[in-house]
């Protein structure tokens, strides 16, 4: 008999994991002095696709190949002087020390590396206002079709009355894409941040 200690393990061999891997998942905070641009697009990316700023971070810092070719384009060359505000980021520790890395390497500006690094994120950003403008197209169809429906529900109530089984399937059917056209048309106002980008 197992001791009751032990109950919950599994009688299989697995991979261990270390103390360094997971405080490399640890979050720090740590602040870059970025254009107003950049934090706008960090901010509307994390918006507009439900992405952790943290995870989009992680996603742009830990690509240490894209991340050494930007520190290898701005080595020597000077960061351009131009308006820049001091933000503080949760990150984790695994980025930091990516972003660190880079920046030493190649003796970039950890600045600099972030600002090119969030640079990465406008073609998403052009893709998806593209695509938010499709969106709001379907919903003006999606508001016609719902209109058409209330016209089918008010004919079968006018003809059948509201007690034949018919009419409850068409109520039942207008009342699920009422709740469908609710939750698209919140989700493209959610979204309505990367008009103004």
């Amino acid at each position: 008999m197992k001791p009751k200690n032990q109950d919950w393990t599994i009688e299989i061999s697995l991979p261990g994991t270390s103390t360094a891997a997971l405080r490399g998942r640890q979050s720090v905070r740590a602040t870059f002095k970025l254009t107003a641009k950049a934090i706008d697009a960090i901010s509307v990316v994390s918006t507009h696709l439900g992405i952790k700023q943290k995870s989009l971070f992680d996603h742009l810092m830990q690509d240490s190949g894209s991340l050494d070719m930007i520190a290898r384009e701005i080595q020597g060359n000077s960061f351009k002087i131009v308006d820049r505000v001091q933000k503080t980021y949760v990150l984790s520790r695994k980025t930091l020390s990516c972003l660190d890395s880079a920046a030493k390497k190649f003796d970039a500006p950890r600045d600099a590396l972030v600002e090119y690094s969030i640079q990465r994120l406008l073609p998403i950003i052009i893709r998806e206002r593209e695509k938010h403008r499709k969106r709001k197209e379907i919903l003006n169809d999606l508001a016609e079709y719902l209109n058409h429906g209330y016209q089918i529900l008010q004919k079968s109530h006018d003809v059948i009355g509201d007690d034949d089984p018919i009419f409850e399937k068409i109520r039942s059917a207008v009342s699920a894409s009422e709740s469908m056209y609710s939750d698209i048309k919140n989700f493209i106002q959610r979204c309505e941040i990367i008009e103004d980008f």
